[in-house]
């Protein structure tokens, strides 16, 4: 798998579809990240490796992804490569789990990926259930999280404070979705990570939380599993300089957003997957939008019909509404984000704001030849009636031409991917 493949961050992801229970090349790849880790190491794989065996229905492989360990992390790893045959490891010069977890991903062949931390705070059980999602199709990336109902967790007061107070921080600043983003227990389809990993920027410990809150972003469907998990005392983790790369982070990733230039458009699955309740949750954030630019367009009316005639303010009105309500549709009715295609929705837009214009000005050329004296509050009633009709036409253009994906781009091409070869 590539890291950056210049037409596949373009187009769509095709609809998510099960992996084939005959499967013969390994289906979930578990990397497991490491930096100096020679006395757990061994255990931990040792675990795994028998955990997988006697509870996983597919081939797996699992990959030690030593990232510039000085101990004898490597010859660890290259030992338990040798002896185990689902076993593998790579070797990176430089620190970082990110940067471990993006390499291991990046090559390798498994539909499945995942990844969990060395010291196995999370209780292996909830592997499968973890993976699971991901192999029938449901989901497109999967955590455990310790943060939801059902959890069992076993850690000290100060653990606990740091990881509420990291995800409420992460729902204040850019309004998540998810539980917990720092639990060291996730999953994604490797179509997904190919698309998603050139976008992600750290190669630390703020790697997990990027990936998730971009795939959030996208609209991609995120799986959470509660875990049981009991704390490592031994953790090596710096918490300030920690805590101060993740403020960073987070205040990166949020320019990013609030400008629009991460570009999500090859993130988004293709129309044949859409969820059957779209349609509803569609209907019903256009109509919040639609309430408020009904309110913004009212409100102009009257401000400007004295200056300008009751014709010409109804024009003004509609027309700078329109503008804004194309743009707030796209964004969170059909959840279309960055600068791509924007000005051709806006042209379309257009359309729809003069079948609105001419069905409105008609309302009221009948309302003026049937009464020419009518009270400004008729007008106005007029007017909400024939904006609601309008409203209903300017919505089903919207799905059907203003924001309906180009023919050209529904389906995804495939893309290639590299396999590497592991040192040993």
């Amino acid at each position: 798998m590539t890291s950056a493949e210049p037409t596949a961050l373009t187009d769509r992801l095709p609809r998510r579809a099960p992996l084939p229970a005959p499967h013969p090349d390994p289906v979930l790849d578990v990397v497991v990240p490491v930096f100096n880790e020679e006395t757990d190491l061994e255990p931990c794989v040792r675990r795994l490796h028998a955990h997988l065996r006697e509870t996983f229905p597919y081939p797996f492989r699992i990959t030690v992804a030593d990232n510039a360990s000085t101990d004898g992390t490597a010859l660890v790893a290259a030992w338990l490569a040798a002896e185990l045959p689902e076993a593998e490891w790579i070797r990176l010069a430089e620190k970082g789990r990110g940067r471990a977890l993006h390499a291991a991903w990046s090559r390798s062949p498994a539909p499945v990926l995942a990844y969990l931390d060395v010291d196995l705070s999370t209780d292996l059980a909830a592997l499968l259930p973890l993976v699971a999602p991901l192999i029938s199709g449901h989901s497109d990336i999967a955590i455990g999280t310790r943060l939801a109902r059902g959890s069992h967790v076993v850690h000290g007061p100060k653990r606990e404070i740091i990881s509420r107070c990291y995800n409420a921080l992460l729902r204040s600043t850019l309004a998540v979705g998810f539980s917990d983003a720092q639990c060291g227990f996730k999953a994604v389809r490797r179509d997904v990570a190919e698309r998603l990993l050139p976008l992600v920027k750290d190669s630390g410990w703020f790697f997990d939380t990027e990936l998730l809150v971009i795939a959030e972003r996208a609209g991609l469907r995120i799986h959470e599993v509660p875990v049981d998990w009991v704390d490592d005392p031994d953790s090596r983790v710096d918490i300030v300089s920690t805590a101060l790369a993740d403020l960073r982070g987070i205040a990166r990733i949020g320019r990013a957003l609030a400008r629009g230039s991460l570009p999500l458009g090859g993130l988004r699955r293709s129309s044949g997957s859409e969820p059957r309740g779209n349609l509803a949750v569609q209907l019903v954030r256009f109509a919040a939008v639609g309430a408020v630019s009904t309110l913004g367009y009212l409100l102009l009316y009257a401000a400007l019909r004295r200056a300008t005639g009751s014709q010409a303010a109804n024009a003004l009105s509609l027309l700078t509404c329109a503008v804004v309500n194309t743009a707030a549709n796209r964004r969170l009715t059909f959840g279309l984000r960055g600068r791509a295609g924007a000005m051709r929705h806006q042209a379309r837009g257009m359309v729809a704001f003069l079948v609105g214009l001419t069905l409105t000005s008609s309302s009221l050329v009948a309302l003026h030849h049937v009464a020419p004296k009518a009270a400004h509050s008729t007008e106005v009633a007029v007017l909400v009636v024939a904006n609601l009709a309008a409203t209903l036409l300017r919505f089903l253009l919207f799905r059907a031409w203003v924001f309906a994906a180009r023919p050209g781009r529904l389906g995804s091409r495939p893309s290639s991917h590299k396999t590497g070869s592991t040192t040993s």
